[in-house]
């Protein structure tokens, strides 16, 4: 499911999620048997979970799932300061020992303490409809859709990670949405909204600027780098609603040179969603279904891994687990499906948030 820009011009704070992340490289690991001699924090050694909360009302919200996966806390910030993190909590970023949580909907991000969730800043000026927030280099960026109603003012905001001031902006093409940061450049996607977008652009950390933007399937929704270094992204396709429906793309680019290595098509009325690489396993989400492939040897399976699922998500644990986000009917609280990939089994199901999107491992 993707909602575009225009779709907020109607509902202030709707927004869509692209594919679950973690700002961590390769495998994803969490101990479930921790020192015992060892006094843990309250919210450390598990997983974070961002839920959206009420669509335009209310607020967002985080949960906590422990190493085992079996049991949830929920609400964790409004427990611990008896305050809100704000409307449609889009994202979060770990730097170091905070989080940076991003509430699109309230143009706010709220810095906590990453392991008690204890509050330690805000940032609510320098930001309009703000998405998702990286670190590189020291400084922050986080991407801005800007006024839905207007296509050109787009742009990624640079904070200063010291003050928690925004220092500058960089614009960019339309609809700049989820971020990667491969120690070089940044490279953002432009997934559009007023118009629907095909392109990344790719940013110099050093001087924040633009260097080139690169051409991929229209309506990018997610992007991941493969145990090689090459950079793979996802595009859904125009949607039948736009009139002029296109197919959706996975594009392989070489970081290197910034240069388009191979274009894969998918079928007619496929529209993939929620790119997810593991080293070089490469999975993604189709039409209620999850799909495993090769990137050093790619081709589009036939055959699906997982099917029957009603997915706003999805996010791999490691190469045996895989957390699905089940938002239901986006009103009551949604789910956390947890499949073992190597018999393909639903294993637990947690109750989570309103809209849950994200899935970060906090070790």
């Amino acid at each position: 499911m993707k909602l575009f820009k225009f779709l907020l011009i109607a509902i202030t704070g709707i927004v869509f999620l692209y594919s679950c992340s973690n700002d961590d490289d390769g495998v994803l690991v969490i101990d479930p048997d921790p020192d015992p001699e060892e006094m843990p924090l309250p919210f450390e050694n598990g997983l974070l979970v961002t839920n959206q909360g009420p669509v335009a009302t209310g607020f967002g919200s985080v949960s906590f799932i422990n190493a085992g996966l079996t049991t949830a806390t929920n609400d964790i910030f409004q427990s611990v300061t008896n305050d809100n993190l704000g409307n449609s909590v889009q994202s979060m970023e770990f730097v170091g020992d905070l989080a940076y949580i991003v509430a699109n909907g309230s143009n706010r991000i709220t810095v906590v303490n990453r392991f008690t969730f204890e509050e330690v800043a805000r940032i609510e000026t320098g930001l309009e409809n703000p998405r998702y927030f990286i670190e590189a280099n020291g400084k922050g960026y986080v991407s801005n859709w800007g006024d839905p109603s207007v296509s050109t003012d787009d742009y990624i905001a640079v904070i200063d990670l010291a003050t928690n001031a925004v220092t500058g902006t960089i614009p960019v093409e339309e609809g700049p949405d989820r971020m990667l940061f491969n120690r070089f450049n940044i490279y953002v996607i432009n997934t559009g909204g007023v118009n629907i977008n095909n392109t990344v652009s790719v940013i110099d950390p050093e001087v924040d600027l633009v260097l080139s933007t690169i051409n991929v399937g229209e309506a990018p929704n997610s992007l991941q780098l493969d145990g090689d270094g090459d950079l793979w992204v996802l595009g859904g396709g125009s949607p039948v609603s736009t009139g002029n429906e296109t197919m959706g793309t996975l594009t392989r680019i070489n970081p290197a040179n910034n240069q388009v290595i191979n274009i894969f098509i998918f079928g007619m009325q496929d529209h993939p969603d929620y790119l997810n690489i593991v080293g070089n396993d490469l999975y993604y989400y189709l039409d209620g279904s999850v799909f495993k492939t090769n990137t050093s040897n790619f081709s589009i399976p036939a055959t699906a891994e997982l099917s029957g699922l009603d997915l706003f998500n999805m996010f791999l644990l490691n190469n045996t687990t895989l957390i699905g986000c089940n938002a239901g009917n986006s009103v009551n609280n949604g789910t956390l499906e947890i499949y073992n990939l190597q018999d393909n089994t639903l294993t637990t199901m947690l109750n989570v948030g309103i809209i849950p999107g994200n899935v970060y491992v906090n070790p």
